[in-house]
């Protein structure tokens, strides 16, 4: 499908549609089934973890938009989102409109180049990038770079910002200032209610996505239940 742009997103909800490692909501079928009910009930589009589940959402909803990522772990670096070629290529070819990665100034698996990444993947899947940000001068070095995205879904998790709780209220408005026209701001990360949500419109982002306090069914239920416990 063509790529949405800026006012086809516009005010609009992405639902990341995630489960974690030993999570029975970890299965292909479950997730395609929540990624639909999304999308029936007016979500844009869907973010999905690994070839897998996008595969199995694409051929549940041929006509959805799907950003994708794969998360690996490798020695000796903290980038996670899609860190290298090999994940990349594996999800664009699984189904994705939209690869997300990392897009943070953190070492590479490998020592790969973000720079490189990009440009290959541009060049060589035709790939749109969703850049997966920390920081406002990361941002705008992703957007340079050529992602036709920008994410602040790794605000408060990158090492530079630990200290600092998501949602990215600080970096909406300066990234959409910087930014160029044509690229999509999307706010990713703590957005929990629709007051947020609309919060993160009026603030410069595009569109929002939300997914633990939509499809995050093992957190929620661990988070109410550790709260009564202390009560």
């Amino acid at each position: 499908m063509a790529l949405p742009g800026r006012e086809q997103l516009r005010g609009r909800l992405i639902v990341s549609v995630q489960a974690p490692e030993g999570s029975p909501l970890r299965d292909a079928e479950v997730i395609g089934a929540m990624a639909e009910a999304a999308l029936a009930n007016g979500a844009a589009g869907v973010r999905l973890e690994s070839p897998e589940h996008i595969g199995a959402v694409r051929r549940r909803c041929p006509d959805a938009l799907i950003i994708g990522l794969w998360k690996h772990t490798y020695a000796g670096s903290s980038v996670y989102i899609t860190p290298g070629w090999r994940e990349i290529e594996a999800v664009w070819s699984a189904g994705a409109d939209v690869v997300a990665l990392d897009a943070t100034e953190r070492p590479r698996p490998g020592g790969a180049d973000l720079a490189a990444l990009v440009s290959r993947a541009r060049e060589q899947l035709g790939a749109p990038l969703m850049a997966d940000v920390d920081c406002l001068e990361n941002g705008l070095r992703a957007a340079e770079l050529g992602c036709d995205w920008i994410g602040t879904t790794l605000y408060g998790y990158t090492e530079a910002t630990a200290e600092r709780k998501p949602p990215a209220w600080e970096l909406l408005e300066p990234l959409r200032a910087a930014l160029a026209e044509e690229r999509t701001l999307i706010c990713e990360g703590g957005i929990a209610a629709g007051e947020q949500a609309a919060r993160a419109l009026a603030l410069g982002a595009d569109a929002v996505v939300v997914g633990t306090a939509i499809t995050g069914i093992d957190l929620q239920v661990a988070a109410y239940v550790k709260a009564m416990a202390s009560a």
